[in-house]
């Protein structure tokens, strides 16, 4: 989080409020006074994988961005809330495994293949390591101007996310090499998602303290 708030802040585009959740385990009563105002942002970033959000609070995340607000997922954020079906529908590929919904990648000619439900990998990665990031839609404003192709710093290169998988919009994919414990397929590393009037982007960058520290990854998310 310090990271985050700190090259966001350095672009001169905004002003950064961190809420924290209660800890781990923590009484009901911590919960019920975790009520993040959703509706005071332009967008709410979440770098969050812990226990499930009580219900008020996913009601007004939903609420929130259905009314055109912005929601942005940085890396394993995108493991979180298996149960919370409209979150699923918000991120559209999570931390899941391969019972849980499709699979989206990349085959070598840039076309996207879709795998059902039960077939092939789930999610999984391998050990950290420096790889390449394919910009796939280079006129969208988020991409226009960086590389086609471009190195990424040492990180987690997810591979064999599962989901809803409706309405992607896939802005960047990594090469998953069976070298490094992969899967051989294009995987999707960027994304944006309609939900209602808001739209929700994501990216499974950013593991660590030093994956953000790529210029890229602070390019993309900034914008």
């Amino acid at each position: 989080s310090p990271v985050l708030k700190r090259f966001l802040e350095k672009s001169g585009r905004y002003t950064v409020d961190v809420v924290t959740s209660p800890p781990s385990k923590a009484p009901g009563a911590a919960w019920e006074k975790f009520r993040p105002a959703f509706a005071k942002y332009d967008v709410v970033l979440s770098n969050y994988n812990g226990e499930l959000w009580p219900k008020p609070v996913q009601t007004a995340l939903e609420k929130y961005i259905a009314g055109g607000g912005a929601m942005v997922i940085v890396h394993a954020a995108n493991n979180a809330f298996p149960q919370w079906g409209e979150w699923n529908k918000m991120i559209g590929l999570g931390w899941r495994g391969a019972g849980y919904g499709t699979r989206v990648t990349f085959n070598d000619a840039g076309k996207v293949v879709r795998t059902p439900k039960g077939q092939g990998r789930g999610a999984g990665h391998g050990p950290q390591h420096a790889f390449s990031v394919v910009v796939r839609e280079r006129t969208h404003p988020v991409m226009k101007g960086i590389p086609a192709e471009w190195m990424h710093f040492r990180d987690e290169l997810y591979h064999g996310q599962r989901g809803p998988a409706l309405n992607m919009h896939i802005l960047a994919t990594a090469f998953s090499a069976k070298a490094k414990r992969g899967t051989g397929a294009h995987e999707p590393m960027v994304w944006w998602i309609p939900y209602g009037k808001g739209k929700v982007f994501t990216t499974v960058m950013g593991h660590a303290d030093y994956s953000m520290n790529c210029v890229g990854f602070q390019t993309i998310v900034s914008r």
